[in-house]
C-alpha cells in the first residue's frame, strides 16, 4: 500500500547506552575523571569545593555556582573551580558561560583530559563539531584508553558526515573489546547513517549476539530488516525490542505497519494506539492511527486523530490533505474545501487539493465554483514541464505537482534521535524539585523584564541566594543617627506590610510630625535637627505609599542636610518620583509619561552621582530610568558605569544583557545574562536558553 510508505518511523541513535548516559551526565563522570584540589589548598577552600562538589552531584546547579564562586575568588589560580562551575553551567543549559569557565580552565591546566572532554561536550551543544573533534582528540593524548572520550570522537565525526573515519576509532575500539555491544552497536549505527544497510545488519546482529537485553539492538535490527522488505524478521525483532521493555514508540509503529500489511488491522490499531500512549505529543503516532482508522470504517475516530496530528504539527501538508479525505467521507463538504484552499494558498502547484475541493463543490451543487477548481488543475497540469524547470532553479518553491503523496523520510538522518530518548534513566516527572533553585532552573519559564531599581527600605525581602553586597558606608551614617525606628538596607525585594506594621508607620508619621513642628523656628534653616526629621518622616510616608508627601519632606530635607545625607535623599527622591509615576499610569491619573518627569529623577541621580561618584546603585538605577525611555545605548553606559563600581553587580549585568538582547547584540548580551546567573540570579538561565 503506497500510503504507508510513509509510516516507517525511524529509529534514534543507537549510541551505546553507557556512552550515552555518560555523555548525558557529564558533571557526574567528571567529577570522577579530574584530581581533587591540590594538597596545598587551605582547608576552607578544599571544604568549600567540596561542598560545591556535594551541590553539584545532588544537582543543585544554582547553589553549586555560588561555592565555586568563592573558592576562584580565593584562589584563582585553581583550574578545578572553573570547570566544575562550567560542569553546573552546562547542566543549565549556559553553554557560553560554560565555555569560558572551560577556557579558564585550560589556560591554568592544559593537561587535564576532563576539561578537553567537557569542552568537547560544550562545543557540540554550540554545533561547533570540528572544534568538538580536536579537543575529544586532545583528550585522547593525555588518556588514550578512554573508550567514552573515543566513543565520542567516533559520534562528533559521524555527526560531520566523516564516517570513515568515525569506523577508525569505533573498530579501534572493537579490537579492544571484541565482545562490546554498545561499541558494536555504535558502528551499526554509524553505518547505517553512511548508508550501508548490510554492515550495519552484520554490527547490530553482533550487538544482539553479546546483550540480547538491550531493546534499542532489536529496534535497530527491525528498522534495518523493515527497510529491507523482510516482513517477517522485522516482526520479530519489535516484537523483541518490545518484549525487552522498549518505550520508543517508533517499535509499534513499525510492527503496526507490518501488521496492515497483513490485514490484521485489529493489531495495527493496537499498536498505532499504544504508540500514541507512550508518545502523546508525536503528530505521527496520530496520524498512523488515523489513517488506520479510516482504512477500517472508524471515520470519526479518524478525523479526531488528524484533528490532533494537525494541531501538533499544522506544517505537515499531507495530514491537512488525508483529513480532507476523511471529511469527504463524513460528507462535511465545507470543512473539505477550507482544508484544500488553505493547502493551495500554500503550496499553489499540489494539484489533488484542487481535485478535492473539486469533489465537495460538486456536492454542494456548485458547478461553477467546481469547474474552476479543475480548469486551475489542468491548466498547471499542461504547465508542468515549465514548473519542474522552474523548480530547478528556484529549489525552495513547493512544488507537490508530481506526487500527491507525503514523501519518505530519509531514515539515515532520522536515525539518531529516538532510542537515546527511550534510553533515558529519570523523566522529566521524576526530576521535579520542591526548591526553586534545585535541577534544571532553566526550564522554568520566567517572564523577560529587568531587574527593579535599587531602593532604601525597613522591610527587605531576603532573596534565595545572596546576589550582590547592598551596602554603601552613607548607610551606616543614616542608621547611627537614632531617628530611624529601625535599620535601613538596601534593596529590590520588599516585604508586604501587614496591617499592623501600617499602623505603627502611621503613628511615627505623628511622632516625627510634631518634632518637626517643635524644632521649626523662623529660621529653620539654622536647625541642623530638621533635616534628619524631614528625612525620617519621607521614608514613612513612602513606606505607607504616600509618595507625594514622601517627596515633599525629601525637598525640605535637602535644604538642611549635610553631606553625609543630602546624596540618600536626592537617591529617594528619585525612586518615590519613579514609584509614584508608576502609580499615576496604573490607575489612570496620568495617561502618557512625560519626558520632564524623566528628566526631573535624571537630575536627582546626576546630583548623587556629582556628591558619590562611586555609588553604583545610582548609575544602576539612572540606567533603569533610561531603559524606561528606550534610551539604549545611554542605559548601557550607565549600566557599565556601575559594574565599574561594582563588578559583582549582579543587577546591572542582567539588565545590561536584556539591554543588549533589545538592541540585537545578542552575544554580548548572553555573556552578561551568564554572569547574572553565576552571581546569583537563577531566574536568568531561562531567559538564556529563550535567547540562545
Amino acid at each position: 500500500m503506497t500510503r504507508t510508505n510513509n509510516l516507517i518511523s525511524l529509529l534514534g541513535s543507537t549510541l551505546t547506552k553507557d556512552a550515552y548516559n555518560r555523555l548525558k551526565r557529564i558533571a557526574y563522570i567528571i567529577l570522577l575523571c579530574i584530581a581533587t584540589l591540590s594538597a596545598h589548598a587551605q582547608l576552607n577552600t578544599d571544604r568549600i569545593t567540596a561542598i560545591g562538589r556535594n551541590a553539584l552531584y545532588f544537582e543543585d546547579y544554582v547553589l553549586s555556582i555560588q561555592y565555586f564562586n568563592q573558592v576562584i575568588h580565593l584562589k584563582p589560580y585553581l583550574s578545578e573551580p572553573y570547570l566544575y562551575r562550567a560542569i553546573a553551567k552546562i547542566q543549565l543549559e549556559d553553554y557560553q558561560g560554560a565555555l569560558r569557565d572551560c577556557n579558564a580552565a585550560i589556560e591554568r591546566n592544559p593537561f587535564s583530559p576532563g576539561a578537553y572532554y567537557t569542552r568537547g561536550y560544550i562545543y557540540r551543544q554550540l554545533h561547533m563539531l570540528n572544534e568538538a573533534e580536536s579537543d575529544y582528540s586532545e583528550a585522547l593524548k593525555f588518556a588514550p584508553e578512554n573508550r567514552t572520550y573515543m566513543l565520542l570522537r567516533a559520534d562528533t565525526r559521524a555527526m560531520q558526515e566523516h564516517y570513515e573515519e568515525a569506523l577508525t576509532d569505533i573498530n579501534q575500539l572493537i579490537k579492544r573489546e571484541p565482545q562490546s555491544a554498545s561499541i558494536w552497536s555504535e558502528k551499526g549505527r554509524v553505518c547505517l547513517l553512511k548508508g550501508d544497510t548490510l554492515n550495519a545488519l552484520e554490527a547490530f546482529t553482533n550487538a544482539a549476539q553479546y546483550d540480547r537485553t538491550n531493546p534499542a539492538v532489536w529496534s535497530a535490527l527491525g528498522v534495518i530488516q523493515l527497510m529491507l522488505k523482510n516482513d517477517d524478521e522485522a516482526y520479530t525483532h519489535l516484537t523483541q525490542a518490545i518484549n525487552m521493555g522498549s518505550k520508543w514508540a517508533g517499535d509499534y509503529i513499525n510492527r503496526g505497519i507490518i501488521a496492515y500489511r497483513r490485514h490484521n488491522y485489529r493489531a495495527a490499531l493496537a499498536d498505532y494506539t499504544q504508540a500514541v500512549k507512550i508518545a502523546p505529543n508525536d503528530a505521527e503516532c496520530y496520524y498512523n492511527r488515523g489513517i488506520m482508522r479510516q482504512e477500517v470504517g472508524d471515520y470519526n475516530q479518524a478525523l479526531e486523530d488528524l484533528n490532533t496530528a494537525i494541531s501538533l504539527a499544522p506544517h505537515k501538508t499531507e495530514m491537512r490533505y488525508q483529513r480532507g479525505l476523511i471529511q469527504m467521507q463524513l460528507r462535511k463538504w465545507n470543512h473539505v474545501i477550507s482544508d484544500m484552499d488553505s493547502l493551495i494558498a500554500k503550496y499553489p502547484y499540489f494539484l489533488p487539493s484542487y481535485y478535492l475541493a473539486a469533489q465537495a463543490k460538486t456536492q454542494l451543487g456548485k458547478q461553477a465554483d467546481a469547474f474552476r477548481y479543475r480548469q486551475k488543475a489542468q491548466e498547471l497540469e499542461a504547465r508542468k514541464d515549465e514548473i519542474q524547470a522552474q523548480q530547478a532553479i528556484t529549489p525552495n518553491t513547493d512544488l507537490l505537482i508530481a506526487n500527491a503523496q507525503p514523501q519518505k523520510k530519509d531514515y539515515r538522518k532520522e536515525f539518531s534521535a529516538s532510542t537515546a530518548q527511550s534510553n533515558r534513566e529519570t523523566t522529566e516527572e521524576e526530576q521535579k524539585y520542591t526548591s526553586h533553585t534545585r535541577g534544571s532552573v532553566q526550564k522554568k519559564w520566567q517572564e523577560v523584564v529587568n531587574e527593579p531599581n535599587i531602593v532604601l527600605t525597613y522591610y527587605h525581602q531576603d532573596l534565595t541566594l545572596r546576589r550582590t553586597n547592598y551596602y554603601y558606608p552613607s548607610v551606616n551614617y543614616v542608621n547611627q543617627q537614632e531617628i530611624l525606628p529601625t535599620t535601613l538596607r538596601f534593596a529590590t525585594q520588599e516585604l508586604a506590610l501587614t496591617a499592623e506594621m501600617v499602623e505603627f508607620h502611621f503613628a511615627e508619621i505623628s511622632r516625627l510630625s510634631k518634632q518637626i513642628e517643635q524644632h521649626e523656628t523662623y529660621d529653620n534653616k539654622l536647625n541642623t535637627l530638621l533635616a534628619p526629621l524631614y528625612w525620617a518622616r519621607a521614608i514613612e510616608f513612602a513606606i505607607v505609599q504616600d509618595y507625594t508627601s514622601a517627596i515633599d519632606d525629601c525637598t525640605r530635607a535637602a535644604l538642611h542636610a549635610d553631606k553625609q545625607l543630602q546624596p540618600l535623599i536626592y537617591f529617594c527622591r528619585a525612586n518615590w518620583r519613579y514609584r509614584l509615576l508608576e502609580y499615576q499610569r496604573a490607575t489612570g491619573e496620568q495617561q502618557a509619561t512625560n519626558a520632564m518627569d524623566f528628566d526631573i529623577m535624571l537630575k536627582d541621580y546626576d546630583q548623587v552621582i556629582k556628591l558619590l561618584p562611586d555609588f553604583s546603585f545610582a548609575y544602576y538605577n539612572k540606567a533603569n530610568i533610561l531603559c524606561a525611555q528606550r534610551e539604549w545605548k545611554d542605559a548601557i553606559r550607565y549600566y557599565t558605569l556601575a559594574i565599574e563600581q561594582d563588578n559583582d553587580f549582579a543587577e546591572a549585568y542582567l539588565n545590561r544583557g536584556l539591554t543588549y538582547i533589545y538592541t540585537g547584540e545578542i552575544e554580548k548580551g548572553l555573556h552578561d545574562l551568564s554572569k547574572a546567573g553565576e552571581l546569583g540570579i537563577y531566574q536568568a538561565y531561562n531567559m538564556i536558553t529563550r535567547f540562545q
